[in-house]
């Protein structure tokens, strides 16, 4: 299944980073490196990489700084107060005529990964993790 998820984020977002996926009953992916150290205990492994959708792969906010340093596509910039609306859990108009999944970017920073349609962006920040922008 890893290979499957690779091969979908090079399609989607022209790179997939060097990172063993695990695909879950729920299409949760999460992403962790190898390592030597085994605890002896079944926990999960990697942190939560993203979501397999009937359309592509939606990143959460960690797996998009993993895949938008080195993206080629899908990837769309935002000024600050559009990066302040996004973290506060609302949609955002856009003029890119991209349609599906794409990474949001502000400066130095990835904010996450939104469904473009029809010149918005629908956001899928979580509630607990938005901000108040007053």
């Amino acid at each position: 299944m890893s290979k499957k998820v690779k091969e979908m984020l090079i399609e989607q977002y022209g790179y997939a980073p060097d990172l063993i996926f695990e695909v879950k009953r729920s299409k949760k992916v999460y992403a962790y490196k190898p390592c030597e150290f085994d605890p002896k205990t079944r926990t999960d492994r990697g942190i939560y990489f993203g979501k397999i959708e009937s359309d592509g792969i939606r990143l959460t906010i960690e797996g998009s700084f993993l895949v938008g340093s080195k993206a080629t596509k899908n990837v769309v910039e935002v000024d600050e107060g559009e990066a302040k609306l996004w973290l506060s859990g609302e949609d955002l108009k856009t003029s890119t005529e991209t349609r599906g999944w794409v990474i949001l970017k502000w400066g130095l920073y990835y904010l996450g990964c939104g469904k473009a349609k029809d010149g918005i962006i629908k956001n899928y920040v979580p509630k607990e993790r938005r901000i108040n922008p007053k």
